[in-house]
């Protein structure tokens, strides 16, 4: 399913044990690396930046806490996901394991299928993920209208507040909820957060990197390796939702929402537009427009 584009780091002191596995990983596809030890390991994972790294925990010389500690600190492998191995089960050592960062925990002796199930799961749960964001990112934010006296529930766990307008309509002051287009990934809040403060003023991706301090290569290659998308995409891409919400409930010019969105180029912005919404910026207005309008009678109706 994930086959050889996926690369395997088996870090274990046992021969005959990280032979098998290798083995094992290889006749299923995976590109494997092998260290037997945790020096060896973290070098290894900084060479080749695997994409999944399984790791025994009582090694002589450095243990896997340690390993998994080092991996964690560093930049280049900070977010690579990791799955223990060892013999020990109690309580405190899963939850130091969980606490340090793993991924997933595994019992020695534990079969080739459990493992290969393990790994499976945790490459599963990032493929999900990037389809999830796919598949959220091309639906058209939907805009929630509630009074001042009414809580927005949302619709899906990562639904946050947007922008907001006040409207005159039946009620004094109209609050309106956008869906937000991030993902929750925790490694990523300070990139996603400097975005949605900073989208409108222009920011390109060195200035989103110089923000969280990273260089703009490794940054690109983190956030395209958690999300499937680049930096400079998740800029594009709220822009857009900022250009939906803004073209759907005022009556600016084009021109100026290009301005407030941090376009210096009107026709830019309109291309742009145009590419991710199949309609120049006028026309999508035009059309949903009209169904806010239906949406805000029925609002009206129901509030009376």
């Amino acid at each position: 399913m994930y086959q050889s584009s996926k690369k395997i780091l088996v870090i274990e002191d046992d021969n005959i044990t990280r032979n098998l596995y290798l083995k094992g990983l290889n006749a299923k596809g995976f590109d494997t690396i092998a260290a037997d030890n945790g020096h060896a390991g973290i070098q290894e994972a900084q060479e080749h930046i695997p994409d999944l790294v399984i790791c025994d925990i009582t090694m002589p010389d450095m243990d896997g806490y340690s390993v998994l500690t080092a991996l964690r600190q560093n930049p280049l492998t900070a977010i690579i996901p990791l799955i223990f191995l060892t013999g020990s089960s109690t309580k405190a050592d899963v939850r130091k394991a969980m606490e340090l960062g793993a991924d997933d925990y595994l019992t020695k002796p534990s079969t080739l299928d459990e493992l290969l199930r393990a790994i499976a799961s945790r490459l599963q749960k990032q493929a999900n993920l990037q389809y999830w964001c796919t598949v959220q990112l091309e639906k058209p934010a939907k805009s929630v209208f509630v009074d001042d006296n009414t809580t927005a529930i949302a619709e899906n766990f990562n639904v946050g507040v947007g922008e907001t307008s006040c409207r005159e309509a039946s009620c004094q002051e109209t609050i309106i909820f956008a869906k937000s287009i991030f993902p929750r990934i925790p490694q990523l809040k300070e990139v996603f957060d400097f975005i949605e403060a900073h989208y409108h003023q222009g920011i390109t991706l060195c200035d989103v990197a110089e923000a969280v301090g990273y260089s703009p290569a490794y940054l690109t290659n983190r956030v395209a390796r958690q999300t499937g998308e680049t930096v400079n995409s998740w800029i594009v891409k709220r822009r857009m939702a900022g250009a939906r919400f803004l073209l759907q409930n005022n009556n600016q010019t084009i021109e100026k929402i290009a301005k407030a969105l941090g376009y210096q180029d009107v026709s830019h912005f309109s291309r742009q537009f145009r590419q991710h919404h199949g309609l120049p910026p006028q026309a999508w207005r035009k059309e949903h427009q009209a169904v806010s309008e239906k949406e805000l009678k029925v609002f009206e109706t129901v509030t009376q």
